[in-house]
């Protein structure tokens, strides 16, 4: 693997000093030159001063091409005849060695959008993002990653996509250990996505939704955390960092959608009547056990029923209870 070698490189406007005195002392002796000479030199064209000026001005043309910028959070990884020099991160107007490779002129690697790539997604004669003077950004990026149908681990279809907000680290991996690393952080997203949503359920079967087991609906933090160190091991190769993965879709598939809608409808209904029952019983209870406490009335085993049977029907019906008023004895 490689690894980044920090260099430094001079300044650009000591070298444009240098650049222009350069230029000013060509041109005069190359006027010195061309121009005839006086009589005692028998009008010949001064030879030396031609040629000392003509390579200066050579020295300039090659000095010109060694001129770059860097802005705040970037980098440029320093290439000698396919030798690697090292990276400066030096911000600001810098000169190196003309001769430091500037980077393929066409590419061919074009992401398309900001999703992840498809069979399409190389076009020969774009230019490469990120490779011009080999120029690597070190921004934070966010890959908003799309719409993927995956298999949850007990088989159903589910809908899911994920953010990944990255960075590169390591310019020397970034740019030689991988053939083109934004591709490569795509790519792997990708396929981390898919491997980490078919190792976990979309949600708790019928009657575990007490148990401690990890699912996608429920445990969404974690289900992130576990993306993001997933990445992170894929990523590492090309001097990528993650700084953070989360998921930013989750659903059931369109085929499967009804079907699991009326069994989570289902599920509530019946956690909503178990409360309500639990809760009916103990009103009924209480009730029993306050008039027998207070010894508002009296009742047998027979009339206890009776009175359990109309509380409950009270209590648990969903449409409204109108009462009947009894105006005889309790026992006619």
């Amino acid at each position: 693997m490689s690894v980044e070698r920090e260099t430094n490189v001079p300044s650009g406007w000591l070298m444009l000093l240098v650049l222009l005195a350069l230029t000013a002392g060509g041109v005069a002796l190359f006027l010195i030159g061309v121009l005839p000479g006086t009589e005692a030199q028998g009008g010949q064209t001064n030879v030396w001063a031609l040629a000392f000026g003509l390579a200066l001005l050579l020295a300039v043309s090659l000095i010109i091409p060694g001129f770059f910028t860097l802005q705040p959070n970037e980098a440029r990884v320093l290439i000698l005849f396919g030798s690697y020099k090292g990276t400066t991160r030096q911000t600001g107007f810098r000169w190196g060695n003309p001769f430091y490779s500037n980077g393929p002129g066409q590419g061919t690697v074009q992401l398309r959008g900001a999703g992840f790539p498809t069979a399409e997604a190389k076009k020969p004669g774009k230019p490469s993002r990120g490779l011009r003077r080999y120029k690597v950004s070190l921004r934070a990026r966010t890959l908003n990653g799309d719409r993927l149908k995956v298999n949850d681990r007990r088989g159903n279809p589910v809908e899911i996509a994920a953010v990944v907000v990255w960075r590169v680290a390591d310019t020397a991996q970034a740019v030689f250990d991988v053939d083109d690393y934004e591709q490569y952080v795509a790519t792997q997203s990708e396929s981390a996505l898919r491997h980490v949503a078919s190792a976990y359920a979309y949600d708790h079967g019928t009657g575990d939704e007490t148990s401690a087991e990890i699912t996608l609906r429920s445990n969404v933090v974690e289900v992130s955390q576990a993306l993001q160190n997933e990445l992170e091991q894929r990523l590492a190769k090309a001097g990528v960092t993650v700084d953070e993965a989360r998921l930013t879709h989750l659903a059931y598939a369109p085929e499967i959608a009804q079907a699991m809608l009326r069994r989570q409808q289902a599920e509530a209904i019946i956690a909503a009547r178990q409360k309500i029952v639990a809760g009916a019983v103990g009103m009924v209870d209480m009730a029993l056990r306050e008039l027998s406490a207070k010894q508002v009335v009296s009742l047998d085993d027979e009339r206890k029923a009776t009175m359990v049977s109309n509380l409950m029907v009270v209590l648990c019906g969903e449409s409204e209870v109108h009462p009947v008023v009894n105006a005889g004895t309790l026992y006619q």
